[in-house]
C-alpha cells in the first residue's frame, strides 16, 4: 500500500518512490511481479499521474523496476553483480546518520542494537 503524507517536506514522487522502493526490498511485492498502473496509484493516492510517472522512472534509472510497453512497470529481478560505488554511497549515508545519532545524544549500544535488529528484519524506532 502506498501512503503519501502531504505535510512532509519530502516531494511527492520521492515518497512514492520510496514507498515503492521498501514494498520492493522487504518482499511484498515479488521480482516480476507489475506494479498497480499509474492511473491505478494515481487513483488510490489522489496524485496526478505525472507525479507517479516522475517515481516510476527513478525505480527503473535505480533498477528496482523495468517497463515492458503497453503491459506496464514489474519489478526488477535482483542484480547478480555488485554495485560497489552504489554500496560505497550507502554505507557514507550510514555513517552521516550515525554521526547525527551520537550528536544528538543516541547511544552507542542502541545504535548498534538498532542495526542488529535492522539486519534480521525487524522494526525498532
Amino acid at each position: 500500500m502506498i501512503v503519501v503524507d502531504l505535510r512532509s517536506s519530502k516531494p511527492i514522487y520521492e515518497q512514492i518512490r520510496d514507498n515503492i522502493k521498501q514494498l520492493i526490498i522487504t518482499g511484498a511485492i515479488k521480482q516480476d511481479e507489475r506494479l498497480p498502473s499509474i492511473r491505478e496509484i494515481a487513483q488510490s493516492t489522489s496524485i496526478n499521474p505525472n507525479t507517479i510517472q516522475k517515481a516510476l522512472r527513478e525505480l527503473e534509472t535505480e533498477g528496482f523496476v523495468y517497463t515492458v510497453p503497453g503491459k506496464g512497470s514489474f519489478v526488477a529481478p535482483r542484480p547478480k553483480e555488485i554495485n560497489s560505488e552504489r554500496i560505497d554511497e550507502l554505507y557514507n549515508m550510514i555513517k552521516s546518520i550515525i554521526a547525527e545519532l551520537i550528536f544528538l545524544g543516541a547511544k552507542e549500544n542502541e545504535i548498534i542494537e538498532f542495526i542488529r535488529t535492522s539486519c534480521k528484519g525487524g522494526n525498532t524506532p
